[in-house]
Formats: C-alpha cells, structure tokens, sequence
C-alpha cells in the first residue's frame, strides 16, 4: 500500500518527531518536568469522551479569547499555559449557544486521515507564532491519537463541554499567538508559564 502526505501532514510529522525526540528524555510524549499530572491526565483524555485534563485555571476570570462558530457553536479559551515538557496545554470550554441541538462539525477535527480516523476531536486546531513564522499542530500520542478532548458528536441546546488541546511549545521569547481553528475566526492568545 503506498502512502502519500500532504507538504502539511509531512510537516506535522517533523515537528511531531522532533517533539518525540525531545520527549523520549522525561516521558515520552508525556512531558515530565514538575509536574507529572497534567500530561497523563492530557493523554487518557485524548481516549475518553468530553474529559479534560483537570480543574482549569483562572475560569472565574476573563476568557483570553472568545469565537463564534457555526450551528451557534462558542469556544471560549481560558488558559494556556506553557510546561516545561516543551508543550502549551490550552484550556477552554465549547457551548452550544443556540437554542436547539448542534452537530459538531468533522471539519474542527482537521484534514490528516490519521486524526479523522480517531473519531471528532479539535485536532484541527493549530498554533500561528507570526514572530518565528511557525506554526504548531496538535500533538498526537504514540497511537496518532491527538491530545486534544475527542469523543464528542453533538451539544445539546445550552450545553458545554471543558477542553483542552496540546501543542509543541513556542519558543520562551514567543507570549502572543494566534489559535485557529476550521470554521472559527483567529483569536490571539496569551502564553502564560
């Protein structure tokens, strides 16, 4: 059988294998660092349905970004936070602001048969650093699972769901990103850590 990727699916692949490379020292595709329980908890989410990785921080503040998608779809990010795994773990919640059932799109999970075979997921999601001119992808597990929330098909009228989503780190120098997401508006979000 002979595979073809896309320029950007073989993107994607560098700098997966260059973050796996990174990772094999502490745990791999795990982090390490400090502290060991938010990139276990990001990998058993990634196979649960609607987890998150735990009590997000700063949710009675201010969200650092709010978008509007369709089917009245609203994604607001509440943190994102750099470790010192070399990964960004942004948080957040997605609602169904509407007044009636809403299907989530199979466009939020992205284009890579890898991640679409995984079931929905917010696997489309990227980083945009415009300082380095570089842009992140979500992080998969060694399985090409995404570490983002998977598992969720529909939101009924005024439900939500906490998520979270896991990419390579920006360089320290680097605060101010853009997320982007299919069928979203670009917000810009702040690194914190």
């Amino acid at each position: 059988m002979s595979v073809r990727f896309t320029g950007k699916t073989r993107r994607a692949l560098v700098v997966l294998t260059a973050v796996v490379g990174l990772g094999l020292g502490a745990t791999a595709c795990g982090g390490g660092g400090g502290d060991d329980k938010k990139p276990e908890s990001s990998s058993s989410a990634s196979r649960t349905s609607g987890s998150q990785p735990g009590p997000q921080e700063g949710t009675s503040e201010e969200p650092l970004a709010e978008m509007k998608g369709p089917n009245g779809l609203l994604l607001q990010i509440t943190s994102a936070q750099r470790d010192s795994g070399g990964f960004v773990t942004v948080n957040g919640e997605l609602k169904n602001d509407s007044g009636q059932v809403a299907v989530i799109p199979l466009e939020l999970s992205g284009n890579e048969t890898e991640i679409m075979n995984n079931g929905r997921s917010l696997g489309g999601a990227t980083l945009v650093d415009s300082q380095s001119k570089k842009r992140y992808y979500v992080l998969r597990d060694t399985e090409g699972r995404p570490l983002t929330t998977t598992g969720f098909s529909t939101l009924k009228a005024g439900e939500s769901i906490d998520v979270f989503l896991q990419f390579p780190s920006p360089p320290t120098t680097s605060a101010d990103v853009t997320f982007q997401l299919p069928l979203f508006p670009s917000a810009v979000i702040k690194i914190s850590g």
